[in-house]
């Protein structure tokens, strides 16, 4: 049988409630990873399961220092023999950052699966167990190691670069917009549609011990050129604006981006729309303007790979390329 290693984080999934119909008011990560394996006695069938909890946090607080932590220990277990397949239990609200930054950093060789639930684990028809039983039985799937990180949740799996939280409160709120899941969980039979691309992460070297400030600023009707002077001021190492359409610059921001641009501080422009990304001079003229385009990914993917191109100390000139890769 498949040696499963299990690593909890805290979230919803292991939330708990006094009420069992109200899954708004709960205490996020309240349950230990042993709680969890207990409540699903069948998951002993899938392999043999160990489990660690690093931290137990509701994900709105996860932080890139968390990132760099989380990824250093799998870097670590999935090294080691004791270890066929690992799954990670998480928050919903910051997964889909968390899921990208290992997509960019964690090796292929094994089979990695983040979950997720919408309701606490005390709610009535609670989502995580089944969630849970399933990204088990994924990680138990050795065929899911080239699709590198993935995300399993509501029977279906995604790969982490496309995932994302597409409803505040449904049960079925994690999954694609662009593209679609790679394969779907029924019971704990899973069926994965898409072959592994073989591809190496973007980021496969050593992690660096700390990733620079890099800000998301919205664009809006209205919004003052000063957020970008106010975030070069607070140190910004980087910018992500998320702009209307495609990456379409509002007139009096030029002065402000130039302004950062002059410091050399990176600004990439993405977009606030879900689907599409920005690409290279559209819309807009990234050579004249010094600004580099975010290609598929969204803003807030875009703020991960920035961070750690700058952390790894990727320089300026190939600062585009790893942004198109990623």
């Amino acid at each position: 049988m498949p040696k499963l290693l299990l690593i909890a984080t805290g979230g919803t999934i292991a939330g708990s409630a006094a009420d069992t119909t109200d899954t708004s008011r709960y205490r996020a990560g309240a349950l230990s990873a042993e709680t969890l394996l207990h409540a699903l006695p069948e998951a002993s069938t899938l392999g043999h399961i160990t489990a660690e909890q690093p931290f137990a946090l509701d994900s709105k607080d996860m932080t890139p220092t968390h990132w760099l932590a989380l990824a250093a220990l799998l870097r670590e277990r999935l090294a080691s023999p004791e270890v066929d397949g690992v799954v990670i239990t998480h928050g919903t609200d910051t997964l889909e950052e968390s899921a990208f930054f290992l997509h960019l950093t964690l090796p292929r060789s094994k089979p990695v699966v983040l979950t997720a639930a919408m309701r606490p684990a005390t709610a009535r028809s609670a989502d995580g167990p089944m969630n849970l039983l399933q990204a088990l039985a994924c990680a138990a799937t050795q065929s899911a190691a080239g699709l590198g990180p993935l995300v399993v949740a509501s029977d279906r799996i995604w790969r982490a670069r496309d995932c994302s939280k597409r409803h505040t409160h449904a049960p079925d709120a994690l999954g694609g917009v662009d593209a679609g899941p790679v394969g779907v969980a029924i019971g704990t039979h899973i069926r994965l549609d898409q072959a592994a691309d073989g591809g190496a992460p973007c980021f496969a070297g050593t992690l660096p011990s700390a990733l620079p400030r890099v800000d998301v600023l919205a664009a809006y009707a209205g919004a003052p050129a000063d957020l970008i002077d106010a975030s070069v001021a607070n140190g910004a190492a980087g910018i992500v604006l998320a702009l209307a359409g495609h990456g379409s610059v509002p007139d009096d921001w030029h002065p402000a981006i130039a302004a950062a641009v002059a410091r050399s501080i990176p600004v990439v422009r993405a977009s606030r729309v879900a689907s599409g990304g920005v690409m290279p001079q559209a819309n807009f003229d990234d050579a004249a303007h010094g600004t580099l385009a975010c290609g598929r990914l969204t803003p807030w993917q875009a703020r991960v790979t920035l961070m750690l191109a700058l952390g790894c100390g990727i320089p300026a000139e190939r600062l585009q390329g790893t942004l198109q890769r990623a």
